[in-house]
């Protein structure tokens, strides 16, 4: 700024850009700051882009669309927590907005900072070896403060009821008598994951998808949603498997979370932060307003509570349901639950309060909690990398997955078998994998196939795309919908 030069800020989610914005323009007064988000009206939103494309804007803070944002005067880039998977778009025009920020940057020969507590492996990857500057901050923004105390607590032992266990239970309490301010977070909304029969154990699938529906409550009474086509049921009065009237709700979301915190502590200010509750313009905003006026003594909320926001009077930080994240079939899931974890424990103890974390686990030997335990980061990353490097995974190799999805499974299956068979006869060292149904393989009535291509070398699977390319948009593909997403984050 000092040199006239002009500052790109990207952060992971809209929630976040209220409370930057306002950081930002106390930090930095007669500076024009500009924000660029999806929330913003389309006036609003052209306005900015003006703005920013004639020089108006010395900083411009937005979320991933903001990468394009024309700047003439660009002269610095930041990517903050650059490890998460918002700033992938993963349907229409596939990017990282993260990996356009280090090119655009490149282009312009100006300097680039990713910031993250727990960097993508990819990035540390990057900086172990030279390819990328690596700089360590060694204090925290309160110069009292000190890193939140992390406990597990063994759900074996400590039998959790309608979710929490004992242990939990009697922290919050405590919190609760000294007037201090506690999260509890579930990353699942709703009111259970599903409607579970007693007598045969059926559970209710959507229709459309290959999902189960969510138990959800409102107002109006309990109903049955897809979070993936939005398919909405009311539930039935008896299995219709078996007959069975006993249909009870199967695990916990974040509205029955509510619901049980609030029968165990009636004088509680509960607050529920998730996506069916901070959908509505300015509500986040709101909410967060409540928190920072100590309005709400516990807050319940997913990961939209999790990611960057200082809230100095919240000194307990409760986990529930993270086991799930360990069997998942998604290679990835690991560094998710990883960094996801050391995010919602940097909620506690920001300020001259001391914090503390408990995470409940039926695995509190897990070396993922051991090392979230020891908030060893570099830990963490050099065992994941050594699991990466051994099963040939990225970043040791490059990836890219062609997807298929139609009505009909096989239209869908035929084309990629076509798309295969024409990738083979290019002989580029790529390895062609055989078509496959996505770990989601029907939404909305429409099967979903994948083929991945994987290479050492970044050049060779580029070099290997461009001639495929052609050959792919060549192919009868009647009725077929398809794409494909270099270094793809989800299967």
């Amino acid at each position: 700024l000092e040199h006239g030069r002009q500052a790109l800020v990207l952060v992971p989610e809209i929630s976040l850009t209220p409370q930057l914005m306002a950081r930002f323009a106390s930090r930095f007064p007669g500076r024009k700051l500009i924000g660029l988000h999806s929330n913003l009206a389309e006036g609003e939103r052209r306005t900015a882009w003006l703005q920013a494309l004639q020089g108006q804007a010395d900083i411009v803070l937005g979320t991933r669309l903001a990468i394009f944002t024309p700047l003439p005067r660009l002269g610095l880039i930041i990517v903050d927590e650059e490890h998460d998977n918002a700033y992938k778009q993963m349907d229409g025009m596939r990017y990282s907005a993260r990996d356009v920020a280090v090119w655009r940057a490149r282009e312009r020969n100006i300097p680039v900072l990713l910031g993250s507590a727990t960097p993508a492996l990819e990035s540390w990857r990057n900086a172990r070896e030279g390819r990328y500057r690596l700089l360590s901050l060694t204090r925290r923004a309160h110069a009292q403060a000190v890193l939140p105390q992390i406990r597990l607590i063994d759900s074996r032992t400590d039998r959790p009821k309608q979710g929490l266990t004992a242990a939990l239970q009697q922290a919050l309490a405590e919190r609760l008598q000294r007037g201090e301010q506690s999260l509890v977070f579930i990353n699942r909304r709703g009111y259970a994951p599903t409607l579970l029969c007693n007598g045969c154990g059926h559970v209710f699938p959507c229709p459309r998808c290959s999902a189960h529906l969510v138990l959800h409550r409102s107002q109006a009474g309990y109903r049955l949603v897809c979070h993936h086509c939005g398919y909405i049921a009311r539930p039935p009065e008896a299995c219709p498997e078996c007959g069975n009237l006993d249909l009870r709700p199967a695990g916990q979301g974040t509205q029955r979370v509510e619901g049980t915190l609030a029968e165990q502590f009636p004088d509680a200010r509960i607050l529920r932060i998730d996506r069916d509750t901070a959908a509505r313009k300015g509500a986040f905003a709101a909410m967060r307003e409540q928190v920072e006026a100590r309005e709400v003594d516990i807050l319940v909320g997913t990961q939209i509570v999790a990611k960057g926001h200082d809230f100095p009077h919240l000194t307990l930080v409760g986990v529930i349901g993270a086991d799930l994240a360990l069997v998942s079939p998604d290679f990835r899931a690991s560094e998710r639950l990883f960094a996801q974890l050391m995010q919602v424990a940097g909620r506690a103890g920001r300020a001259q309060h001391p914090g503390e974390v408990l995470i409940q686990t039926a695995y509190p030997r897990h070396p993922l909690y051991q090392s979230v335990l020891r908030h060893d980061y570099v830990g963490f990353a050099e065992s994941a990398l050594r699991e990466r490097r051994g099963a040939d995974f990225p970043p040791y190799v490059s990836q890219a997955l062609l997807r298929a999805e139609a009505k009909d499974e096989e239209a869908a299956l035929g084309f990629l078998l076509a798309a295969r068979e024409v990738g083979s006869g290019l002989n580029a060292g790529i390895l062609l994998f055989d078509p496959v149904a996505a770990l989601m393989a029907r939404v909305a009535n429409r099967h979903r196939l994948q083929l991945l291509v994987q290479g050492g070398a970044r050049q060779r699977l580029q070099l290997f795309l461009k001639h495929w390319l052609p050959l792919l948009a060549a192919l009868p593909a009647r009725g077929v919908k398809w794409s494909l997403d270099v270094d793809p984050m989800d299967y």
